[in-house]
């Protein structure tokens, strides 16, 4: 069974307007109508995305801890 998707909005009157396809003439079909949920978009400021990964790529001294590991264990 194919599923057909069409995004619209119901008018001030009520009337729903969706494009037919000709596949679907003469068929029986349901209608199911999903109300869209309206997420609230939060300001994201550059202030906050470093307060928040800040720390997450440190710079650490890379040669010296690899230095460290090969050295104990090749002891």
């Amino acid at each position: 069974m194919k599923v057909y998707r069409y995004k619209t909005k119901i008018s001030d009157k009520g009337e729903l307007m969706i494009s037919l396809n000709p596949a679907l003439f003469n068929k029986e079909v349901d209608v199911i109508i999903l109300q869209k949920e309206n997420k609230k978009r939060e300001d994201f400021k550059a202030k906050d995305f470093v307060s928040k990964w800040a720390g997450f790529l440190k710079n650490n001294d890379t040669d010296k801890s690899k230095f460290d590991y090969l050295s104990g264990k090749y002891k």
